[in-house]
């Protein structure tokens, strides 16, 4: 949490996305109440111990705060994965969508039940809507760093980009992929095992996804690598657009961008491949 302070002083976001809080909303509010009220942040927060957990903080107004999925399914209880409100005008969404673990397992299948109802909410305006946030899910084959090492994971089988697509559909742009259609290497996640950090062994699974008329008053969109260096980071770095105006210019995609060379295809497996 001092890292995001720190972060927030420094890139001044009007609003923010946040997931994987871990925080009741009480202890959410005990922790970081007085420094986002002092920041200029209204907060809602859907949280719960110990997992899960989603944000949003906005500088901008923070109207008809909804909490969860309508008619989501639970595992077994509906968990805390998405908060909704409107900022600014738009309809703004923190999602934090379900890991999914094993190919049909379980909890893959929760995760696409889950996929199709966050759809369904969507559905409804989805012209002036933002969804924000941890999809586990990467787009295609160009976002993770090899095709070969994600075979028999989760995140980027079919059935799962089909959700993503189908959510998609409705008219949402996955806003840095339109502003970077070409650019190798763009990710937002990284394993904290195995030094994948710092050789770009990462995926991009942390998406924005914005309505028509919001996605045309993009200025900037790219991922803040920074923010994953330093003692005790996550292990995503956040993605920051800009609407109507770009105060840093239009910088990216990636900021900075990797030093690493890029990994052979075949060269290099995931911490959890057998």
């Amino acid at each position: 949490m001092p890292r995001l302070l720190a972060w927030l002083d420094e890139r001044r976001p009007d609003v923010v996305c946040l997931q994987e809080t871990k925080l009741a909303d009480d202890a959410f509010a005990a922790l970081l109440g007085a420094q986002l009220q002092g920041r200029g942040y209204a907060v809602a927060a859907h949280g719960e111990a110990t997992w899960n957990g989603v944000a949003i903080l906005s500088r901008v107004g923070l109207q008809d705060v909804v909490t969860g999925l309508p008619g989501a399914p639970g595992f077994p209880h509906q968990e805390a994965r998405a908060v909704s409100a409107t900022c600014d005008g738009l309809r703004v969404t923190s999602v934090y969508v379900p890991n999914g673990r094993a190919p049909d397992s379980e909890h893959y299948h929760y995760k696409l039940a889950w996929l199709a109802s966050l759809r369904e909410m969507v559905a409804a305006d989805p012209q002036g809507s933002v969804i924000c946030g941890d999809m586990n899910i990467a787009p295609t084959d160009d976002d993770v760093f090899d095709p070969d090492a994600y075979v028999g994971q989760t995140h980027v089988t079919p059935p799962e980009r089909a959700a993503l697509a189908e959510l998609q559909a409705l008219g949402l742009r996955d806003v840095v992929r339109d502003r970077w259609p070409d650019h190798e290497r763009l990710f937002t996640y990284w394993d904290y095992r195995a030094g994948m950090f710092h050789q770009d062994l990462g995926m991009r699974i942390d998406l924005i996804l914005a309505g028509g008329p919001i996605s045309n008053r993009v200025r900037a969109a790219w991922v803040d690598r920074h923010a994953r260096k330093g003692p005790g980071p996550s292990d995503h770095a956040p993605v920051i657009v800009d609407l109507d105006e770009a105060p840093d210019g239009d910088i990216g995609p990636v900021v900075p961008p990797p030093s690493a060379p890029r990994a052979r295809r075949g060269a290099k497996r995931l911490p959890q491949a057998p």
